[in-house]
């Protein structure tokens, strides 16, 4: 962030921010040039950003040089005052690359930090954006609408995501659209809460995975991974009372993915939510879907042997269920013939993996045992 300050004193540097990261939001767009006028222009910015990195008094250093904890938490203070927390949210894809990770060190540094004697055990910056200001996490999440922004504010959001389940309570929950106010964690009623429209940010983390660069659906996938496993009783009963919106957009969406790796990580994903015993609930009621098992067969014989794979992890928990539901039992009985033969030779090179081929050998054995008709 040193490009942004000239010489200022610590107790300044909030507000210069705030002023100069709203500027580039009215900054007038560039006129179009030839392309030799704009590789002189890209020569003469580099040349000026390095010379502003060289300025001692930017955030980063007023955080971690020899500041006193008392000039840290009037700083921290001061940003939460100037609302810069939400402003570098909202302005980080504006910046250049170099200027974009110090966001990054800002927002790790300031979210962690706690003053000497506070009287809250939560940092106070994180205790602000969770009770008094969630746009800040909100605004964090789309970052993913920009390659620029998606992967400094994806590290940001798993920093906190490890550590506050309220973070993560706030993502699935809110509902707000862009430049209204989020949902803070005080609104929310997690014994009590209403089931979700499908509108909320949580939910563009589907496009965001499936449509976005290469670079940007891998870190939005990360997130994702990170947000549905991280805090589990809360994911839980998330899944519990939204389980037809979130699974239909979950199959359609990220398991048939036309993407490989988005849809391997996707029904591997899927495997390990349901073998989670925190996700009781969800499993029996998603073995219960005949159409569940369908999606999941034809994943057996995809042309790719990891797809196969993973969807193979999924399959046996249908087959090991002791109370199959009558659509799933249907299914397995009028396929029972072509399973019994397809099973035996199935990715039949993993001879190593053990507990694979022990597996299959059960399934195989709760397959042959099936009654003639659905119980």
């Amino acid at each position: 962030m040193a490009f942004l300050f000239r010489n200022k004193s610590k107790t300044d540097l909030a507000r210069s921010a705030k002023d100069l990261l709203s500027r580039l939001w009215h900054s007038p767009p560039p006129p179009q040039k030839n392309i030799v006028a704009n590789e002189v222009d890209a020569a003469r910015n580099s040349r000026l950003v390095h010379r502003r990195k060289d300025k001692k008094h930017t955030l980063i250093q007023a955080v971690e040089t020899d500041s006193s904890p008392e000039q840290v938490a009037h700083l921290v203070n001061s940003m939460i005052q100037e609302d810069l927390l939400y402003l570098l949210a909202h302005s980080i894809h504006l910046l250049p690359f170099e200027s974009r990770k110090d966001c990054q060190s800002i927002f790790s540094y300031v979210f962690r930090f706690k003053p000497a004697n506070g009287l809250s055990p939560d940092p106070p910056a994180m205790s602000y954006i969770i009770h008094q200001r969630p746009e800040v996490i909100v605004e964090l999440c789309r970052g993913y609408a920009r390659k620029e922004s998606a992967m400094p504010c994806g590290v940001v959001l798993r920093e906190m995501l490890k550590q506050y389940e309220e973070v993560a309570a706030i993502i699935i929950y809110d509902e707000s659209h862009e430049n209204e106010r989020a949902t803070s964690i005080d609104e929310i009623d997690l014994r009590d809460s209403p089931v979700q429209s499908g509108h909320g940010v949580f939910w563009n983390f589907f496009s965001w995975i499936e449509n976005g660069a290469f670079e940007v659906s891998t870190d939005a996938f990360t997130t994702f991974r990170e947000l549905l496993t991280r805090h589990k009783q809360l994911l839980a009963l998330y899944l519990e009372r939204n389980f037809e919106l979130f699974f239909q957009q979950y199959n359609t969406v990220l398991v048939q993915s036309s993407s490989y790796v988005t849809k391997r990580q996707s029904i591997k994903l899927l495997g390990e939510l349901l073998l989670d015993r925190a996700n009781y609930n969800v499993m029996t009621q998603y073995v219960e879907s005949g159409d569940h098992l369908k999606t999941c067969m034809t994943l057996l014989k995809d042309d790719r042997k990891m797809v196969q794979y993973e969807g193979f992890h999924v399959f046996k928990v249908f087959v090991a269920n002791p109370h199959k539901s009558p659509p799933v039992q249907r299914i397995l009985l009028n396929n029972r013939d072509r399973l019994l033969r397809f099973l035996p030779t199935f990715l039949e090179d993993r001879t190593e993996d053990e507990q694979f081929m022990d597996e299959k050998s059960f399934l195989i054995r709760q397959i042959e045992s099936m009654g003639s008709a659905p119980s």
